[in-house]
């Protein structure tokens, strides 16, 4: 066993970050299919525009276009990226100084495949409200500027346990905890769990220096956990990322009520940098939102879009991975890297 008594670690798979991020990664430049006003533009319109680049110090840039001026009804053009690779399980950790944020955008950071059959985990998702106007229950997972909402998609048969172990709260619909995670159901509402930091998303996380969104899946569930810039766990800095000292998760699904293998399954976007504007969620409760005008006559106005833009540092995906026999503490230190990826992986 290893120094903290598991059997397994964590180690690196794929690391996407600095000149070659882009190199993992395909431009969507399909219709969105959340039926937003948007333009998914290639990979050298991107480029070519500043829609996408990567900054000198490594820092990898996404964005919507903020500088055309539109006419009523027009698209504005904006990024989405799928990774080539496909996982099944895996730990996930994204560090990001920006999210995207404002009035009609709607920003995720999610994995999917056969949607909804193969299931769907947006890690990061949110529509922005104005400051003007916040809704009372936090947890109906539109129009809040402060909190991140994690929600799964899946086919039928998929549950969210209400007694399960994270601290967030439970998307309700009409004053009801909304625990079916079936994608054809419900207004394909999911199952979702709004995170209790304030800080979660839109300016407050970025006024706190980003931080760390990471994601949990293997046979165990899937859980997902948040963390301010100053609170990251000196274990992920190191690259040696052990979750069972992170504490109790912003959001988990059980595996008694859902099943983490049979449910999702061949995620072939597990990274997605989706910057759509108005859409099904922003575009139908922009009214309520707080926000000034319509979804669709901001939209003209590319100044409303500063901040509509992804700053990500890195994104890098640990598989795990069975520790044959035993080793002590101070074993562990020594042990080549090379012995370690010859163990089996379970």
């Amino acid at each position: 066993i290893n120094p903290n008594g598991s059997t397994f670690l964590w180690l690196p798979q794929d690391e996407y970050s600095g000149q070659t991020f882009f190199d993992g990664f395909t431009f969507y430049n399909e219709s969105d299919p959340t039926h937003g006003t948007v333009t998914y533009v290639n990979q050298t319109y991107a480029f070519d525009n500043g829609l996408a680049f990567v900054e000198e110090n490594g820092t990898v840039v996404m964005k919507g276009d903020d500088t055309t001026f539109l006419e009523e009804g027009q698209n504005r053009s904006s990024v989405r990226i799928s990774s080539i690779a496909t996982y099944n399980t895996g730990l996930f950790i994204l560090d990001l100084n920006r999210a995207p944020w404002g009035c009609g955008v709607w920003p995720a950071f999610f994995g999917g495949g056969d949607w909804p059959y193969t299931g769907e985990i947006d890690i990061i998702e949110r529509v922005f409200c104005s400051f003007l106007q916040l809704p009372p229950d936090l947890s109906r997972g539109v129009h809040d500027n402060e909190h991140n909402q994690v929600t799964w998609h899946t086919g039928p048969g998929c549950t969210l346990a209400l007694e399960s172990n994270y601290t967030g709260t439970v998307v309700e619909q009409n004053g009801v905890p909304n625990t079916d995670c079936d994608g054809l159901d419900n207004g394909n509402a999911g199952c979702g769990i709004t995170e209790w930091s304030k800080a979660s998303y839109g300016p407050f996380f970025e006024e706190q220096g980003g931080g760390v969104f990471a994601m949990k899946w293997d046979e165990t569930g899937i859980a997902v956990y948040s963390f301010y810039r100053s609170a990251i766990p000196e274990d992920i800095t190191s690259g040696s990322p052990d979750p069972d000292n992170w504490g109790i998760p912003s959001a988990s699904l059980a595996p008694a009520s859902c099943d983490p293998i049979t449910n999702f399954v061949n995620h072939s976007i597990i990274f997605v940098s989706d910057i759509t504007f108005c859409g099904d969620w922003a575009g139908n409760s922009y009214a309520t939102s707080g926000c000034p005008g319509s979804c669709t006559t901001r939209l003209m106005d590319p100044s409303n879009f500063v901040n509509a833009s992804w700053s990500i540092n890195t994104l890098k995906v640990y598989k795990k991975q069975a520790i044959n026999g035993r080793v002590s503490a101070a074993d562990a230190l020594r042990v080549p890297m090379s012995w370690i990826c010859s163990f089996a992986v379970l």
